[in-house]
């Protein structure tokens, strides 16, 4: 009964969480366009498999860096909208950001649910960097399961890192022990685990309980977003939105994946470039512990544990973020690194041509 009892805890916690902010009526955010990122330079690139991943760029196609950002379980690219916003402004001309949407996830398509683990994620990643940025240095940026996402293309493409790839952000994300934490309680759910059940052995039946299944999830997700009642009505709103608007399928098929996470395996890998390894103190998802786990395993690595935030902490505290984000790719492109990394991929770039 520990699943059930899991439940009720964090569906308590929504609820009062939602009474507060009732009483808490500004909102800075009340006039922001979420969707900015939609009108960016979009293409599709498609998987091995066929699965059209759906990608944005931002800033110059000839930037001397570009930076990847991987957004995490049921949401989309918009997660990193305040990054979007605020670091084309603070980076200009030195950096391309390129967001995509992962299988399953916003804009790019569904795909079999026996390829939704974080291994296909990585190498999905390994899919977009070829096409969208196969010379020059790389930081890569994944939130929550995009935290895994590059975790797993650090265990299966380790020949890039301290080469290509010069810098990751892992943010509200986990090496393993997921299982161990609220989230894996909760996956202990015996009312989850039937709609898992039907959904590897009737899929069209888990489409048509979507409300029953939503109305169980629902909880889990909300509670666990933010840490401070006075987060932005917009914000949540917004959150709530990219949540409700991914597949059952989707959602259910990852849960797996999330629930025998081990990938720790690619920590020696990312050990070899300088790291940010960010959380917010009330995650309830992915605890800080998880982070501090990392932070000691990555020598190169500045750990932020944001004061009142959940698990969706670059939505809730995006200053705290975005500077980090700054702070890591200072440390990973020096000027005379960054030089001597352009200078060596426009060389190997020439021999190809």
């Amino acid at each position: 009964m520990a699943g059930l009892g899991a439940v009720s805890t964090i569906a308590a916690v929504s609820v009062a969480r939602s009474m507060t902010r009732r009483a808490h009526v500004e909102d800075p955010y009340a006039d922001e366009d979420f969707e900015v990122l939609d009108a960016d330079r979009s293409y599709v690139v498609t998987a091995p498999d066929g699965v059209p991943l759906a990608v944005r760029e931002a800033g110059p196609t000839d930037a001397p860096l570009t930076v990847v950002f991987a957004h995490g379980f049921c949401l989309r690219m918009g997660a990193f909208h305040f990054q979007r916003i605020r670091l084309s402004e603070e980076w200009g001309p030195q950096v391309r950001m390129i967001f995509y949407d992962q299988r399953g996830h916003g804009r790019s398509g569904e795909a079999s649910p026996e390829t939704y683990t974080v291994t296909q994620l990585g190498r999905d990643l390994e899919t977009v960097l070829q096409v969208v940025a196969p010379r020059g240095p790389v930081v890569l940026v994944g939130h929550s399961m995009g935290g895994m996402t590059v975790l797993s293309h650090a265990r299966q493409y380790s020949q890039y890192y301290g080469d290509r790839i010069v810098g990751a952000a892992l943010i509200s994300s986990a090496a393993e022990g997921v299982s161990r934490s609220l989230l894996g309680e909760i996956l202990k759910n015996p009312a989850l685990e039937a709609v898992r059940f039907t959904a590897r052995s009737a899929p069209k039946l888990v489409h048509r309980g979507r409300r029953a299944t939503r109305s169980l999830i629902k909880p889990i997700l909300v509670a666990a977003s933010y840490g401070d009642e006075k987060i932005s009505p917009s914000v949540v709103a917004f959150s709530q939105k990219m949540m409700y608007g991914t597949p059952i399928p989707t959602l259910v098929g990852f849960l797996h994946a999330l629930e025998t996470l081990d990938e720790t395996a690619a920590l020696p890998t990312v050990a070899k470039i300088p790291t940010l390894i960010a959380c917010g103190d009330r995650d309830l998802l992915t605890p800080a512990e998880y982070s501090r786990d990392m932070a000691a395993a990555l020598p190169d690595s500045e750990l932020l544990i944001v004061e009142g935030a959940g698990h969706l902490v670059q939505l809730e505290k995006p200053d705290i973020i975005n500077d980090g984000l700054v702070r890591l790719v200072k440390r990973a492109t020096p000027p005379s690194r960054l030089k001597s990394l352009t200078r060596r991929w426009r060389e190997r770039a020439r021999r190809h041509d």
